[in-house]
């Protein structure tokens, strides 16, 4: 299962995230779930650094997946919370529709990427 976990801010902004886990949908390559939440999660992160010229920390597991981490390092922007708010809605919708693959949570502690 996916466990995606968002952070917010004492301005309520969303300033990280943290995707763990995989789908187990489909089979590996057939995984629409998973195929779905990489999407958006990479998308934005890469509209973080092209259209709010954000340079986020990122953190990942490139060799088995199911580890991406997201920090915002400075204030969080109007546009930053945008994207951010966006990716957290796409994730619920997903969750809404395959929720033995995916969960969506928010947590009041800072996220540790380890």
């Amino acid at each position: 299962m996916i466990k995606a976990s968002f952070h917010r801010n004492a301005d309520k902004a969303i300033d990280s995230f943290l995707i763990l886990g995989h789908a187990d949908s489909g089979p590996y390559g057939q995984d629409l779930v998973c195929a779905a939440v990489s999407a958006v999660t990479i998308g934005t992160i890469n509209n973080l650094e092209k259209l709010t010229k954000v340079q986020p920390q990122v953190v990942s597991d490139e060799v088995n997946g199911g580890h991406l981490g997201c920090r915002i390092t400075g204030a969080v922007s109007h546009d930053t919370a945008l994207l951010l708010d966006n990716l957290s809605e796409i994730l619920k919708d997903i969750a809404a529709s395959y929720p033995d693959n995916i969960t969506v949570s928010s947590t009041q502690n800072t996220i540790d990427f380890n």
